[in-house]
């Protein structure tokens, strides 16, 4: 036997270092494997085999595949093995923790974790009914020094990661090991404590003492791995544990704080008790950490780690020292951040609740405390305090107390600080740009979390003025003011700009880009939140007379400023006389230009500015139409003026322009008057659109192809001719300008108002008053035109319309490259803000094609809402519509089917009055669910057969980068028509019911420390119900099966996330209300297979997993007793139960009413593991060895129920009553 041992060992030993040796060839690696892995599961000899490997003689490699053989025994030969070789591998596994391993410094990790995971698979299968005295031998084993307590603390760390954090065990074992676990946690934590307290008091001592230092280690080491485990049970163990003794623990925990060794190790189990949620009044005792004493240690370990963070680097290839973040450190402080939030969480949650905890003395010490870390050089640190800053602002008890409003302007002044874009990690500009070298991988990195970051701190901004307003606003007046003074800094910016502009990174713009952003919320903040008497009237004003005063040539400031503008506009309301000059400032804007620009080259950062006073003005017309009324006949004019003067206008500009006059014109409320205006202004695009010209060139998509150029071939050196550049110039005009119209005019909200200038035309059988938009008889002259482009667009797509395409663009239907990018989720490019603005002949056109279609559709969704009855009206509108937006949908490509869904059908079925569904909407939306369901499920099955596709045929495709691109791009658009489908089916459908608020989450028991299973879905219906579009829909059966068979068949799908939604909203909602009804037994069978298909499809994910299982049960529930063919559908499922769904059926088809009721928790349980067969594997898990942990005879047994004594029988008390026992 010794020698088949030694023999077998020194085999094992060759095929180690051959699957170890960097220079092994392949194949002797993959024999040397193949070898090891075939002793593990078939030689008699691994535990001997193991146990001689694991000796301390041997190379620690070999040492750590010894003890990898015994793990694998434990795991997978456990429950076949006698009880003596059980308790032998016992003993000899105790002995290696006994002295198997070198000293606590010498012993490699890998070594010691192993070895920690052997003793833990022995206990989860046999403590604690087997091995009783387990934590007394642990106590014991840490008595024989630093070494064998560093095991333990590894054991007990494991055993609860296992138990509790990765729940590895079947639920029993794991209910027994976890009960056992707390039944003795007070000894546990005191032998932890204890153990702690030991190692850093003699590391104290002795590294001090010359001479001592690997001692001292010795018990460092120790330390931190007892703070580990402490780690590892702070997070579930009863709060009283974590507070006895007056919070003994989390003294000593700030007292660690100081010890440089120990500090992060230390926080970490701060951070982790701090963040306990549980009773309120459980969490009172951590205010205890409010002490002076405790925020002292908790200050000075913050000042200390700040100033060790940066550590000077000195290489001898530079001269000069280079400064370097020290990670320790700054992870040190991360983690000391993180504890103050979790303390201010904690003091915003007790104060004012029930816990009766009332405001700390010394908060100020706490808002210094936690003020350092908002001003600290990090930009994480700061953003790690913005959401603790916002909660302390809006609390109605802590936003009141003096130090709070101290503290709330010392915040703002920091802000100041912090708005300012600084620290990109490729500079070295600024102290911030050292943290960012660690935090960021790239500037575009610091740059999208700048941007996160810069929102939160403008929320708590509004919240700080809310506390502070009159102060706050000064500042930023002051903020403002100063800007406005100071000049111009271009900064060092190579190359130079023309005519000394500013780039973005210009120290003058980075300070008026911070400055905007603050004035903007303190502004807006304080007219919301103070009376008028109080607003500071005179001061806004004078403040907005100086913007409107300060002329600049530079367009990045420019737009700034325009920001302020509308920042500081209401403030005109109170001083009407400004009007003008506010108006005067944004029109002058809307044709601002650069020195030596032409409308061609015109830099992105001009077009802006003009975009910006445009979309300024349409926001001043739609807020405040009625006090810009009076000056609607200057506007108007001016406006008039510009167009025939001003040939430098887009027609993005002309638009917005002609828009803003609609919204102040629905202030004449006179019908006629404001039909009048409209017809005037819109004179020009009816009589073109309705030319028979244009009529002529709408209907046939060559003559359409050639009216825009597309059939040209054009080079990037030779332009385009004039007349197919001035022909779609007039068409996207034509269009914007409609869309403006049926967008912004309306009647008067006031119905009195309404009546009087002749709106009322009538009233519903309702009561409801029917409105007329003087809108009505242009749109509706426009309408056929519109619908004639829609069709001949969509034609476009087919394959002899594409071949008239030019080679130029015959690229001109795909996404942009920026559209690209938002489908895959990609950052888009840094963008040169300051060169011109440069696009291809491809890109130019398709840009035109992708405004015609997008604003056709916008016209078309918002006229039902603008025209109201007069639309809904028309004469066959459903068939016109079917007939030009659903054209040949065969051919029109996913991201413009996509578009048309949402903008279009998605808002005519929100805005559709009741009345005619039945008209209308039914006969659109019949046809194009059946439509969406044949071609989804054609794409979905390409999908699936993507992903599922042989890697031996993989590897003989070699796929370029672009169509690997392509694919994704599809099934990603694929993805995104799913989502838009399903958002139509929820919205024409499904009326959500609010739930019930539930309970203060923050106060839930926290003595149930995780003994279930993950929370599952509720088992009861969901409450969901049919909206009157559905139920409309519902009385059409062709239409409601379609809907079902979306609905079932997207569980399927290969999108977790559809699956999840439909599962939960939409499946039993619209299949309860054909339950009742006769149903097909095939249809039934189909409607329960396709949960089954996507349980088996999505069922790895729980949150998944659960949705599926509830539907499954809700139909086998309901349709169970009328259906036998879903028994033999359960029947079929792989090893599945047949006892257990024998009693399943039992209970739901017994008609006693009297049975005992199972709980619907323990049902969904039951009915979980009927169809687990059913459930399909992650990848990972498909060829994952099972682990198999036996049951154990239970230690905690249910308590017999009480018996009723009146109904016990053989007491026969009634007896004494009967008139037979008389005689008695």
């Amino acid at each position: 036997m010794a020698d088949q041992v030694a023999t077998m060992c020194d085999q094992l030993i060759k095929a180690v270092n051959v699957m170890m040796d960097a220079e092994s060839s392949e194949v002797y690696r993959l024999e040397a494997l193949k070898f090891f892995e075939e002793f593990k599961e078939m030689c008699p000899l691994c535990v001997p085999c193991g146990l001689q490997l694991a000796e301390k003689d041997q190379t620690a490699v070999v040492r750590h595949f010894g003890l990898q053989i015994l793990e694998h025994v434990i795991k997978f030969q456990w429950n076949n093995m006698p009880q003596q070789e059980k308790l032998q591998l016992k003993n000899c596994a105790m002995q290696l923790l006994s002295d198997g391993t070198h000293s606590i410094l010498e012993e490699e990790s890998h070594i010691k974790d192993a070895l920690s995971r052997i003793i833990v698979e022995m206990i989860k299968r046999e403590w604690p009914q087997h091995w009783p005295d387990m934590l007394k031998e642990m106590e014991t084993l840490s008595g024989l020094g630093e070494a064998q307590t560093e095991l333990v603390m590894l054991i007990l760390l494991r055993l609860a990661e296992d138990v509790i954090t990765f729940q590895t065990l079947p639920p029993q074992r794991r209910r027994d090991i976890q009960q056992t676990l707390t039944q003795n946690m007070d000894n546990i934590f005191s032998f932890m404590l204890t153990i702690l307290q030991m190692n850093v008091d003699n590391f104290r001592k002795l590294k001090i003492i010359p001479g001592q230092e690997l001692q001292a280690k010795a018990h460092c080491r120790v330390a931190v791995v007892t703070l580990n485990t402490l780690a590892g049970y702070i997070d579930w163990v009863a709060l009283a544990h974590i507070t006895s003794d007056n919070c003994q623990l989390l003294k000593m925990l700030c007292l660690l704080l100081s010890e440089t060794e120990l500090q992060l190790e230390a926080v970490e189990c701060l951070l982790i008790a701090i963040s306990r949620k549980g009773k309120l009044e459980d969490r009172k005792p951590f205010m205890l950490l409010f002490d002076d004493v405790a925020i002292h240690y908790i200050l000075s370990a913050a000042q200390s780690a700040d100033g060790a963070v940066i550590c000077n680097d000195y290489s001898p290839t530079q001269p000069v020292k280079t400064l370097g973040v020290v990670e320790r450190h700054y992870s040190f402080l991360k983690r000391l951040c993180q504890v103050l939030c979790a303390l201010g969480s904690q003091l915003c949650l007790l104060v004012g609740s029930d816990a009766e905890v009332e405001v700390p003395p010394n908060i100020c010490k706490y808002m210094e405390a936690f003020l350092a870390f908002t001003t600290h050089p990090s930009l994480f640190l700061k953003f790690s305090t913005q959401i603790t800053w916002g909660a302390l602002f809006k609390h109605e008890i802590l936003s009141k107390d003096p130090a709070v409003k101290e503290t709330a302007l010392e915040y703002l002044r920091a802000t100041m600080t912090n708005l300012v874009k600084t620290g990109f990690p490729s500079k070295k500009d600024s102290p911030s740009c050292e943290y960012s070298r660690v935090d960021f991988d790239s500037d575009e990195d610091f740059n999208s979390f700048f941007i996160s970051f810069r929102a939160q701190q403008g929320e708590v901004v509004r919240g700080a003025c809310r506390i502070t307003p009159l102060e706050a606003f000064q500042m930023a007046s002051d903020w403002l003011q100063y800007q406005i003074a100071s000049p111009i800094d271009t900064g060092n910016i190579t190359p130079r700009m023309p005519d000394g502009r500013c780039s973005l990174l210009s120290p003058s713009v980075v300070k008026w880009d911070a400055m905007t952003v603050f004035t903007e919320c303190v502004v807006t903040q304080t007219l919301k939140i103070l009376d008028e008497e109080k607003l500071p009237i005179d001061q806004g004003i004078e403040l907005l007379q100086a913007v409107l005063d300060y002329n600049t040539k530079d367009p990045l400031i420019l737009s700034y400023v325009l920001t302020n503008v509308s920042a500081l506009f209401p403030f005109v309301i109170h001083r009407p006389q400004f009007l003008p000059k506010v108006l005067f400032k944004l029109l002058t804007a809307i044709t601002f230009e650069v020195v030596q620009e032409n409308k061609a080259l015109r830099s992105r950062a001009v077009k802006n500015v003009r975009r910006h006073a445009s979309s300024s003005i349409i926001k001043m017309c739609r807020d405040y139409p009625q006090f810009i009324f009076p000056c609607f006949d200057m506007l108007y004019s001016h406006v008039k003026k510009l167009f025939s003067s001003d040939g430098s206008l887009t027609q993005m500009e002309k638009c917005a322009l002609m828009e803003s006059l609609v919204l102040i014109s629905n202030q004449l409320k006179d019908f006629d008057k404001q039909k009048a205006f409209l017809e005037e202004l819109m004179a020009s695009v009816v009589t073109q659109w309705t030319s028979d010209e244009i009529k002529h060139v709408l209907c046939d998509p060559a003559l359409f192809l050639s009216f825009v150029g597309a059939d040209q071939v054009i080079s990037e050196q030779n332009k385009e001719a004039d007349t197919v550049v001035i022909n779609r110039t007039q068409l996207i005009s034509w269009l914007c300008t409609t869309l403006g119209v049926v967008k912004r005019a309306r009647w008067p909200a006031d119905l009195e108002e309404a009546k009087a200038g002749g709106f009322v035309v009538g009233y519903n059988p309702a009561g409801a008053p029917i409105y007329q938009n003087p809108c009505t008889n242009l749109i509706l002259a426009l309408l056929p035109s519109l619908l004639t482009l829609i069709k001949t667009h969509n034609s476009l797509f087919m394959t002899e319309n594409m071949a008239r395409l030019s080679e130029t663009f015959s690229g001109v239907h795909e996404l942009l490259d920026v559209d690209k990018n938002i489908v895959l989720g990609l950052p888009q490019p840094l963008q040169d803000i300051d060169s011109p603005v440069y696009k291809t002949n491809l890109e130019r056109m398709q840009g035109f094609f992708g405004t015609v279609y997008e604003n056709c559709f916008h016209i078309l969704g918002n006229a039902g809402l603008s025209l109201q009855q007069d639309f809904y009206t028309i004469e066959g509108l459903a068939g016109k519509i079917v007939d030009s937006a659903f054209f040949v949908l065969d051919h029109v490509p996913d991201h413009r089917l996509r578009l048309m869904i949402r903008v279009f059908v998605k808002q005519l079925v929100l805005s559709c009055p009741q009345e005619y569904h039945e008209s209308l909407l039914c006969p659109l939306l019949g046809p194009l669910l059946v439509y969406m369901i044949q071609r989804l499920n054609v794409k979905w099955e390409i999908i699936n057969l993507r992903s599922t596709m042989n890697d031996d045929d993989a590897e003989e495709v070699v796929l370029e980068d672009s169509q690997v691109t392509q694919e994704m791009m599809e099934e990603q658009l694929v993805r995104l028509l799913t989502k838009e489908i399903l958002d139509l089916l929820t919205a024409s459908c499904i009326s959500r019911k609010v739930p019930e608020p539930a309970g203060n989450k923050e106060e839930g028991d926290d003595e149930e420390m995780i003994t279930d299973l993950p929370q599952t879905v509720s088992a009861t219906q969901p409450t969901d119900e049919l909206t009157e579009l559905g139920k409309c829909l519902a009385k059409h059966e062709d239409i409601y099966m379609n809907l079902l068979t979306f609905s079932f068949t997207s569980l399927s799908w290969k999108d977790a996330s559809i699956c999840h939604r439909t599962a939960s909203m939409v499946c039993w909602t619209l299949l309860r209300q054909v339950v009742s009804c006769s149903l097909l037994s095939e249809a039934v069978v189909w409607f329960y297979t396709s949960v089954l298909k996507g349980l088996q499809m999505h069922g790895q994910h729980e949150f998944c997993n659960n949705t599926l299982t509830q539907l499954a049960m809700l139909i086998y529930d309901n349709l169970r007793p009328r259906y036998m063919e879903l028994r033999n559908v359960m029947n079929q499922i792989p090893d599945i139960n047949m006892e257990a769904l024998e009693q399943y059926d039992h209970r739901l088809m017994d008609p006693n009413p009297n049975a005992q009721k199972v709980s619907d928790k323990k049902k969904k349980d039951q009915f979980k593991k009927l169809v687990a067969g059913a459930v399909g594997k992650a990848l990972c898990q498909q060829f994952r060895k099972e682990v198999h942990i036996r049951n154990l005879p239970s230690l905690f047994k249910k308590p017999k129920p009480e018996k009723d004594v009146m109904s016990e029988e053989g007491l026969a008390l009634e007896s004494l009553f009967s008139p037979e026992c008389g005689n008695l």
